[in-house]
């Protein structure tokens, strides 16, 4: 006899599998994808049209496979900026990701190191955004919880790869002479602006358009890393400043504890 005041039968659940979850991240993907794709496409037409080599373009999409430190490399490589300045540029444009590793690390403390380093390698901005669904998963899907992982870093690695490809295809068809590099600074005004949600996000913001205008005449665009280093401080002291309790919540908080010790000893 069945008892209608159960609950579902759990045994009609779909099974989680590795190819489940792995298709699962890809899907979590594919709606960014609508801005990366065109992403790769400027910068492989930017690319070619700054006198790199096809093949060069396309190996720093595989190699580099970062958006904003490809982009900023491509300037500095058309100023004939010295490779330690564009080794030292790149490497701080993505100091986040170590931030973006350490908040997963724990989940993949248990894998192998073939898996770890997959891993790292396929993790990006929009990667991160996905994978931050997963991090408190427990029971059959934290079995899985890499697959996903890796489904999502190769949708997006993909994506970037076959993009960057078209865009090298279009840029060698592109005059030389045509502006290509005006549309860099568009591109990420067009990435920068919908993400400055907080106060000392515009903060960083402004002081690093400041510095670089200031630094424009800066050699080998060294006003690029004093923009990055002047707008992460000037950030970094707006966010501190805003945590910091004002002087009423500091007395708030004075009182009531006054008054809390004043209520024991009367208890």
């Amino acid at each position: 006899m069945r008892d209608d005041a159960s609950g579902p039968d759990d045994s009609a659940a779909p099974a989680i599998t590795a190819a489940g979850e792995w298709l699962a991240g890809a899907r979590a993907l594919a709606p960014m994808l609508l801005g990366v794709v065109p992403f790769g496409l400027i910068y492989g037409v930017l690319a070619v049209g700054a006198g790199m080599p096809a093949w060069l373009a396309c190996a720093m999409s595989a190699i580099v496979f970062g958006g904003a430190s490809q982009m900023i490399l491509t300037q500095l490589w058309t100023a004939g900026t010295p490779a330690v300045v564009i080794t030292l540029t790149v490497a701080m444009v993505n100091l986040r990701h170590a931030l973006y590793s350490a908040t997963i690390a724990p989940t993949l403390a248990h894998l192998p190191r073939r898996w770890k380093a997959l891993i790292a390698y396929l993790l990006t901005d929009e990667a991160f955004a996905a994978m931050t669904h997963r991090l408190g998963d427990t029971g059959p899907r934290a079995r899985y919880r890499h697959w996903y992982y890796f489904g999502g870093g190769f949708a997006l690695w993909a994506s970037w790869q076959l993009s960057t490809l078209a865009g090298v295809l279009v840029g060698a068809q592109v005059p030389r002479h045509w502006p290509l590099d005006f549309f860099l600074p568009l591109t990420f005004i067009g990435i920068i602006v919908p993400g400055l949600r907080h106060r000392s996000h515009v903060a960083a913001a402004l002081a690093a358009s400041a510095l670089a205008v200031a630094c424009y005449s800066l050699p080998h665009k060294l006003g690029l890393m004093v923009a990055a280093l002047g707008g992460i401080a000037v950030g970094m002291l707006v966010l501190g400043r805003g945590n910091r309790p004002g002087p009423r919540a500091a007395s708030h908080a004075a009182d009531s504890g006054t008054g809390g010790a004043a209520g024991k000893e009367a208890a």
